[in-house]
């Protein structure tokens, strides 16, 4: 892709990160949290030179990765969006569960799909109807894959530590929760017009 936004959106998030990471809520999780981060970019920047991704596909991606420093910062269950939200709008939330990582799943989904998008379509014939639903199946396989992860890092990391990075906050069903919203944000996006999805 010409241009510079993709080291201009590579440097913001590296800043980002960096803010985020100087005072975080729990070192430990947000370490856990930023593994996943590194993986991402090195893959983005692994294949970037010989197929770079769209311009929507890097602004999505590095939108759904500055949601995941923010949870990273906090902690998935402690990030304040109630707060932000009653600033904002001057209505309180219901009390309860904090659902920012829900939010954060449903991106994953959403955000995700332009860049996976891309990706297989330079390497593959798939286009149209075919490409989008390649593209909900291994965004979807990726989110339970991702729960399994989860569940395998607080089993081993167990303590505080562990119960951190699971976030289920009591909710036994958390895992089939998060993979239904991140369902739901690829079937979002496989629903937009091709202009707006670009597949």
């Amino acid at each position: 892709m010409p241009g510079r936004l993709p080291a201009v959106l590579l440097g913001l998030l590296l800043v980002a990160a960096l803010v985020l990471g100087l005072d975080p809520y729990d070192r430990g999780d947000w370490l856990l949290e930023n593994a996943l981060v590194v993986i991402v970019l090195g893959v983005v920047l692994a294949g970037h030179r010989r197929r770079p991704l769209s311009g929507s596909a890097y602004v999505a991606l590095f939108a759904f990765l500055l949601l995941h420093e923010v949870g990273a910062h906090y902690t998935y269950s402690q990030v304040p969006w109630a707060q932000w939200w009653q600033a904002l709008t001057g209505v309180a939330p219901a009390p309860g569960r904090n659902h920012f990582d829900r939010l954060v799943h449903f991106a994953y989904g959403l955000l995700l799909a332009p860049a996976v998008a891309d990706w297989t379509a330079a390497r593959t014939p798939l286009r149209g109807l075919a490409l989008r639903v390649v593209v909900v199946a291994l965004l979807t396989t990726g989110s339970a894959l991702y729960e399994m992860i989860e569940w395998v890092a607080a089993e081993v990391f167990a303590g505080d530590l562990g119960v951190a990075y699971l976030g289920t906050q009591g909710d036994v069903w958390d895992s089939q929760k998060d993979m239904v919203l991140a369902l739901a944000g690829s079937l979002l996006w496989a629903l937009l017009p091709k202009a707006l999805s670009r597949a």
